[in-house]
């Protein structure tokens, strides 16, 4: 079988609702990123056989197949396809494995994959405006529940007894590794400058917000309940923002000049139970090392997707990771979760650890509305 290599993986800095990117249409955005890619790699982008986007609020401007407007909005060749995936949001992780499973099976040779989210412009739960996703046979299987995920988090605090410190400790330290990958330039080899109204160049995540301490996150209310643990700042941000990868064979990358940055090595995907529905990395987590052939000691860093603080808490709670290797770059609490693209987020924080540090595989994880998840490890190349 034919391998899949990451030629290079780039993402927008991540803007806050109404913030500096909420202007910008889910198409154009998308094309910074596309662009970028090219123009760090030199290929042609009429050479790409697919472009796989992940967006989850498929409506208004992101409605129609949002992976097909950004190639055309990018200037690309008409016969450059592209397709929407929305597999919550996994959506943009999704697009990831299934562009290397193509390479793999030999069906494509070079795909981009990533995904987009412009929440400021298509809010969260928008396209739910007319009906509801479930139908009586899933509401009657599990009794009328509530398909929450704010209320799936509270229950998995109550499984495993978090306290609110506990979540706010962990939201304070996202901040802080976040704020310190940002100080020290870790993220600059994959940002991609966006120019925003005026003549203002937008270059760093907007959500940060450094000095947040346990205490100053104390005064916040809970979300979901009343006497509950989760509220805004121990949850992720609503944010806007797009992520590219270039994916490709070894082969048909040494064809094109391109030096690869990372392998593809495994992907899983597993189910959960829809009403916590966000414990799902962690049986993802087993398959995918089962699948690799790998151990929980053999990865050197790990990204779980903080949607709310107690998901990668209780990731760590089963899988008894070692604490110091999960987000060590922070995370979605601290820099902003845009759905569709926080799959290729993930994957651009993973890369720049592992290069920082030299570390030969990581793993990264994200939980996805309705109980499913996917799981991913790579293999670093240079």
């Amino acid at each position: 079988m034919r391998d899949a290599v990451i030629v290079d993986a780039v993402r927008t800095p991540i803007g806050k609702r109404n913030g500096s990117l909420g202007h910008i249409h889910a198409a154009d955005l998308s094309a910074r990123v596309l662009n970028a890619l090219i123009e760090r790699t030199g290929i042609e982008p009429g050479i790409v056989d697919d472009v796989m986007w992940g967006c989850v609020t498929q409506i208004g401007d992101q409605s129609s197949n949002i992976g097909r407007f950004a190639v055309l909005a990018a200037g690309w060749p008409e016969h450059v396809p592209g397709v929407t995936i929305n597999r919550a949001c996994g959506s943009g992780q999704q697009a990831i494995d299934s562009a290397a499973h193509a390479v793999m099976a030999g069906q494509y040779d070079v795909v981009v994959a990533g995904g987009v989210e412009t929440m400021t412009r298509v809010p969260l739960g928008s396209h739910r405006t007319i009906g509801q996703p479930y139908g009586p046979a899933v509401l009657a299987r599990y009794n009328n529940a509530e398909f929450n995920q704010g209320v799936g988090a509270e229950l998995i605090c109550e499984q495993y007894g978090f306290s609110r410190r506990q979540l706010d400790e962990f939201a304070a330290e996202s901040h802080a590794k976040a704020a310190s990958a940002t100080d020290d330039g870790v993220f600059d080899d994959h940002l991609v400058p966006v120019e925003v109204e005026g003549s203002d160049t937008f270059t760093t995540d907007e959500g940060l917000r450094r000095g947040t301490t346990p205490d100053t996150l104390a005064g916040l209310r809970p979300s979901f309940a009343p006497d509950g643990v989760i509220h805004a700042g121990n949850s992720s941000q609503i944010s806007d923002g797009a992520s590219a990868l270039l994916i490709t064979t070894s082969d048909r990358a040494r064809e094109l000049g391109l030096n690869p940055i990372a392998r593809y090595h495994s992907g899983a995907v597993s189910g959960a139970d829809p009403i916590t529905m966000l414990l799902g990395p962690i049986p993802a987590t087993a398959k995918v090392l089962r699948r690799a052939g790998l151990s929980l000691a053999d990865i050197g860093t790990f990204e779980v997707n903080e949607a709310f603080a107690p998901v990668p808490l209780a990731w760590l709670a089963e899988t008894g990771a070692e604490p110091d290797l999960l987000n060590p770059l922070g995370g979605a609490i601290a820099v902003g979760h845009p759905l569709g693209a926080s799959g290729g987020i993930l994957m651009t924080r993973l890369i720049a650890q592992m290069r920082r540090q030299n570390l030969k595989y990581g793993l990264q994880a994200i939980c996805e509305g309705g109980g499913t998840a996917n799981a991913t490890v790579i293999e670093l190349l240079r």
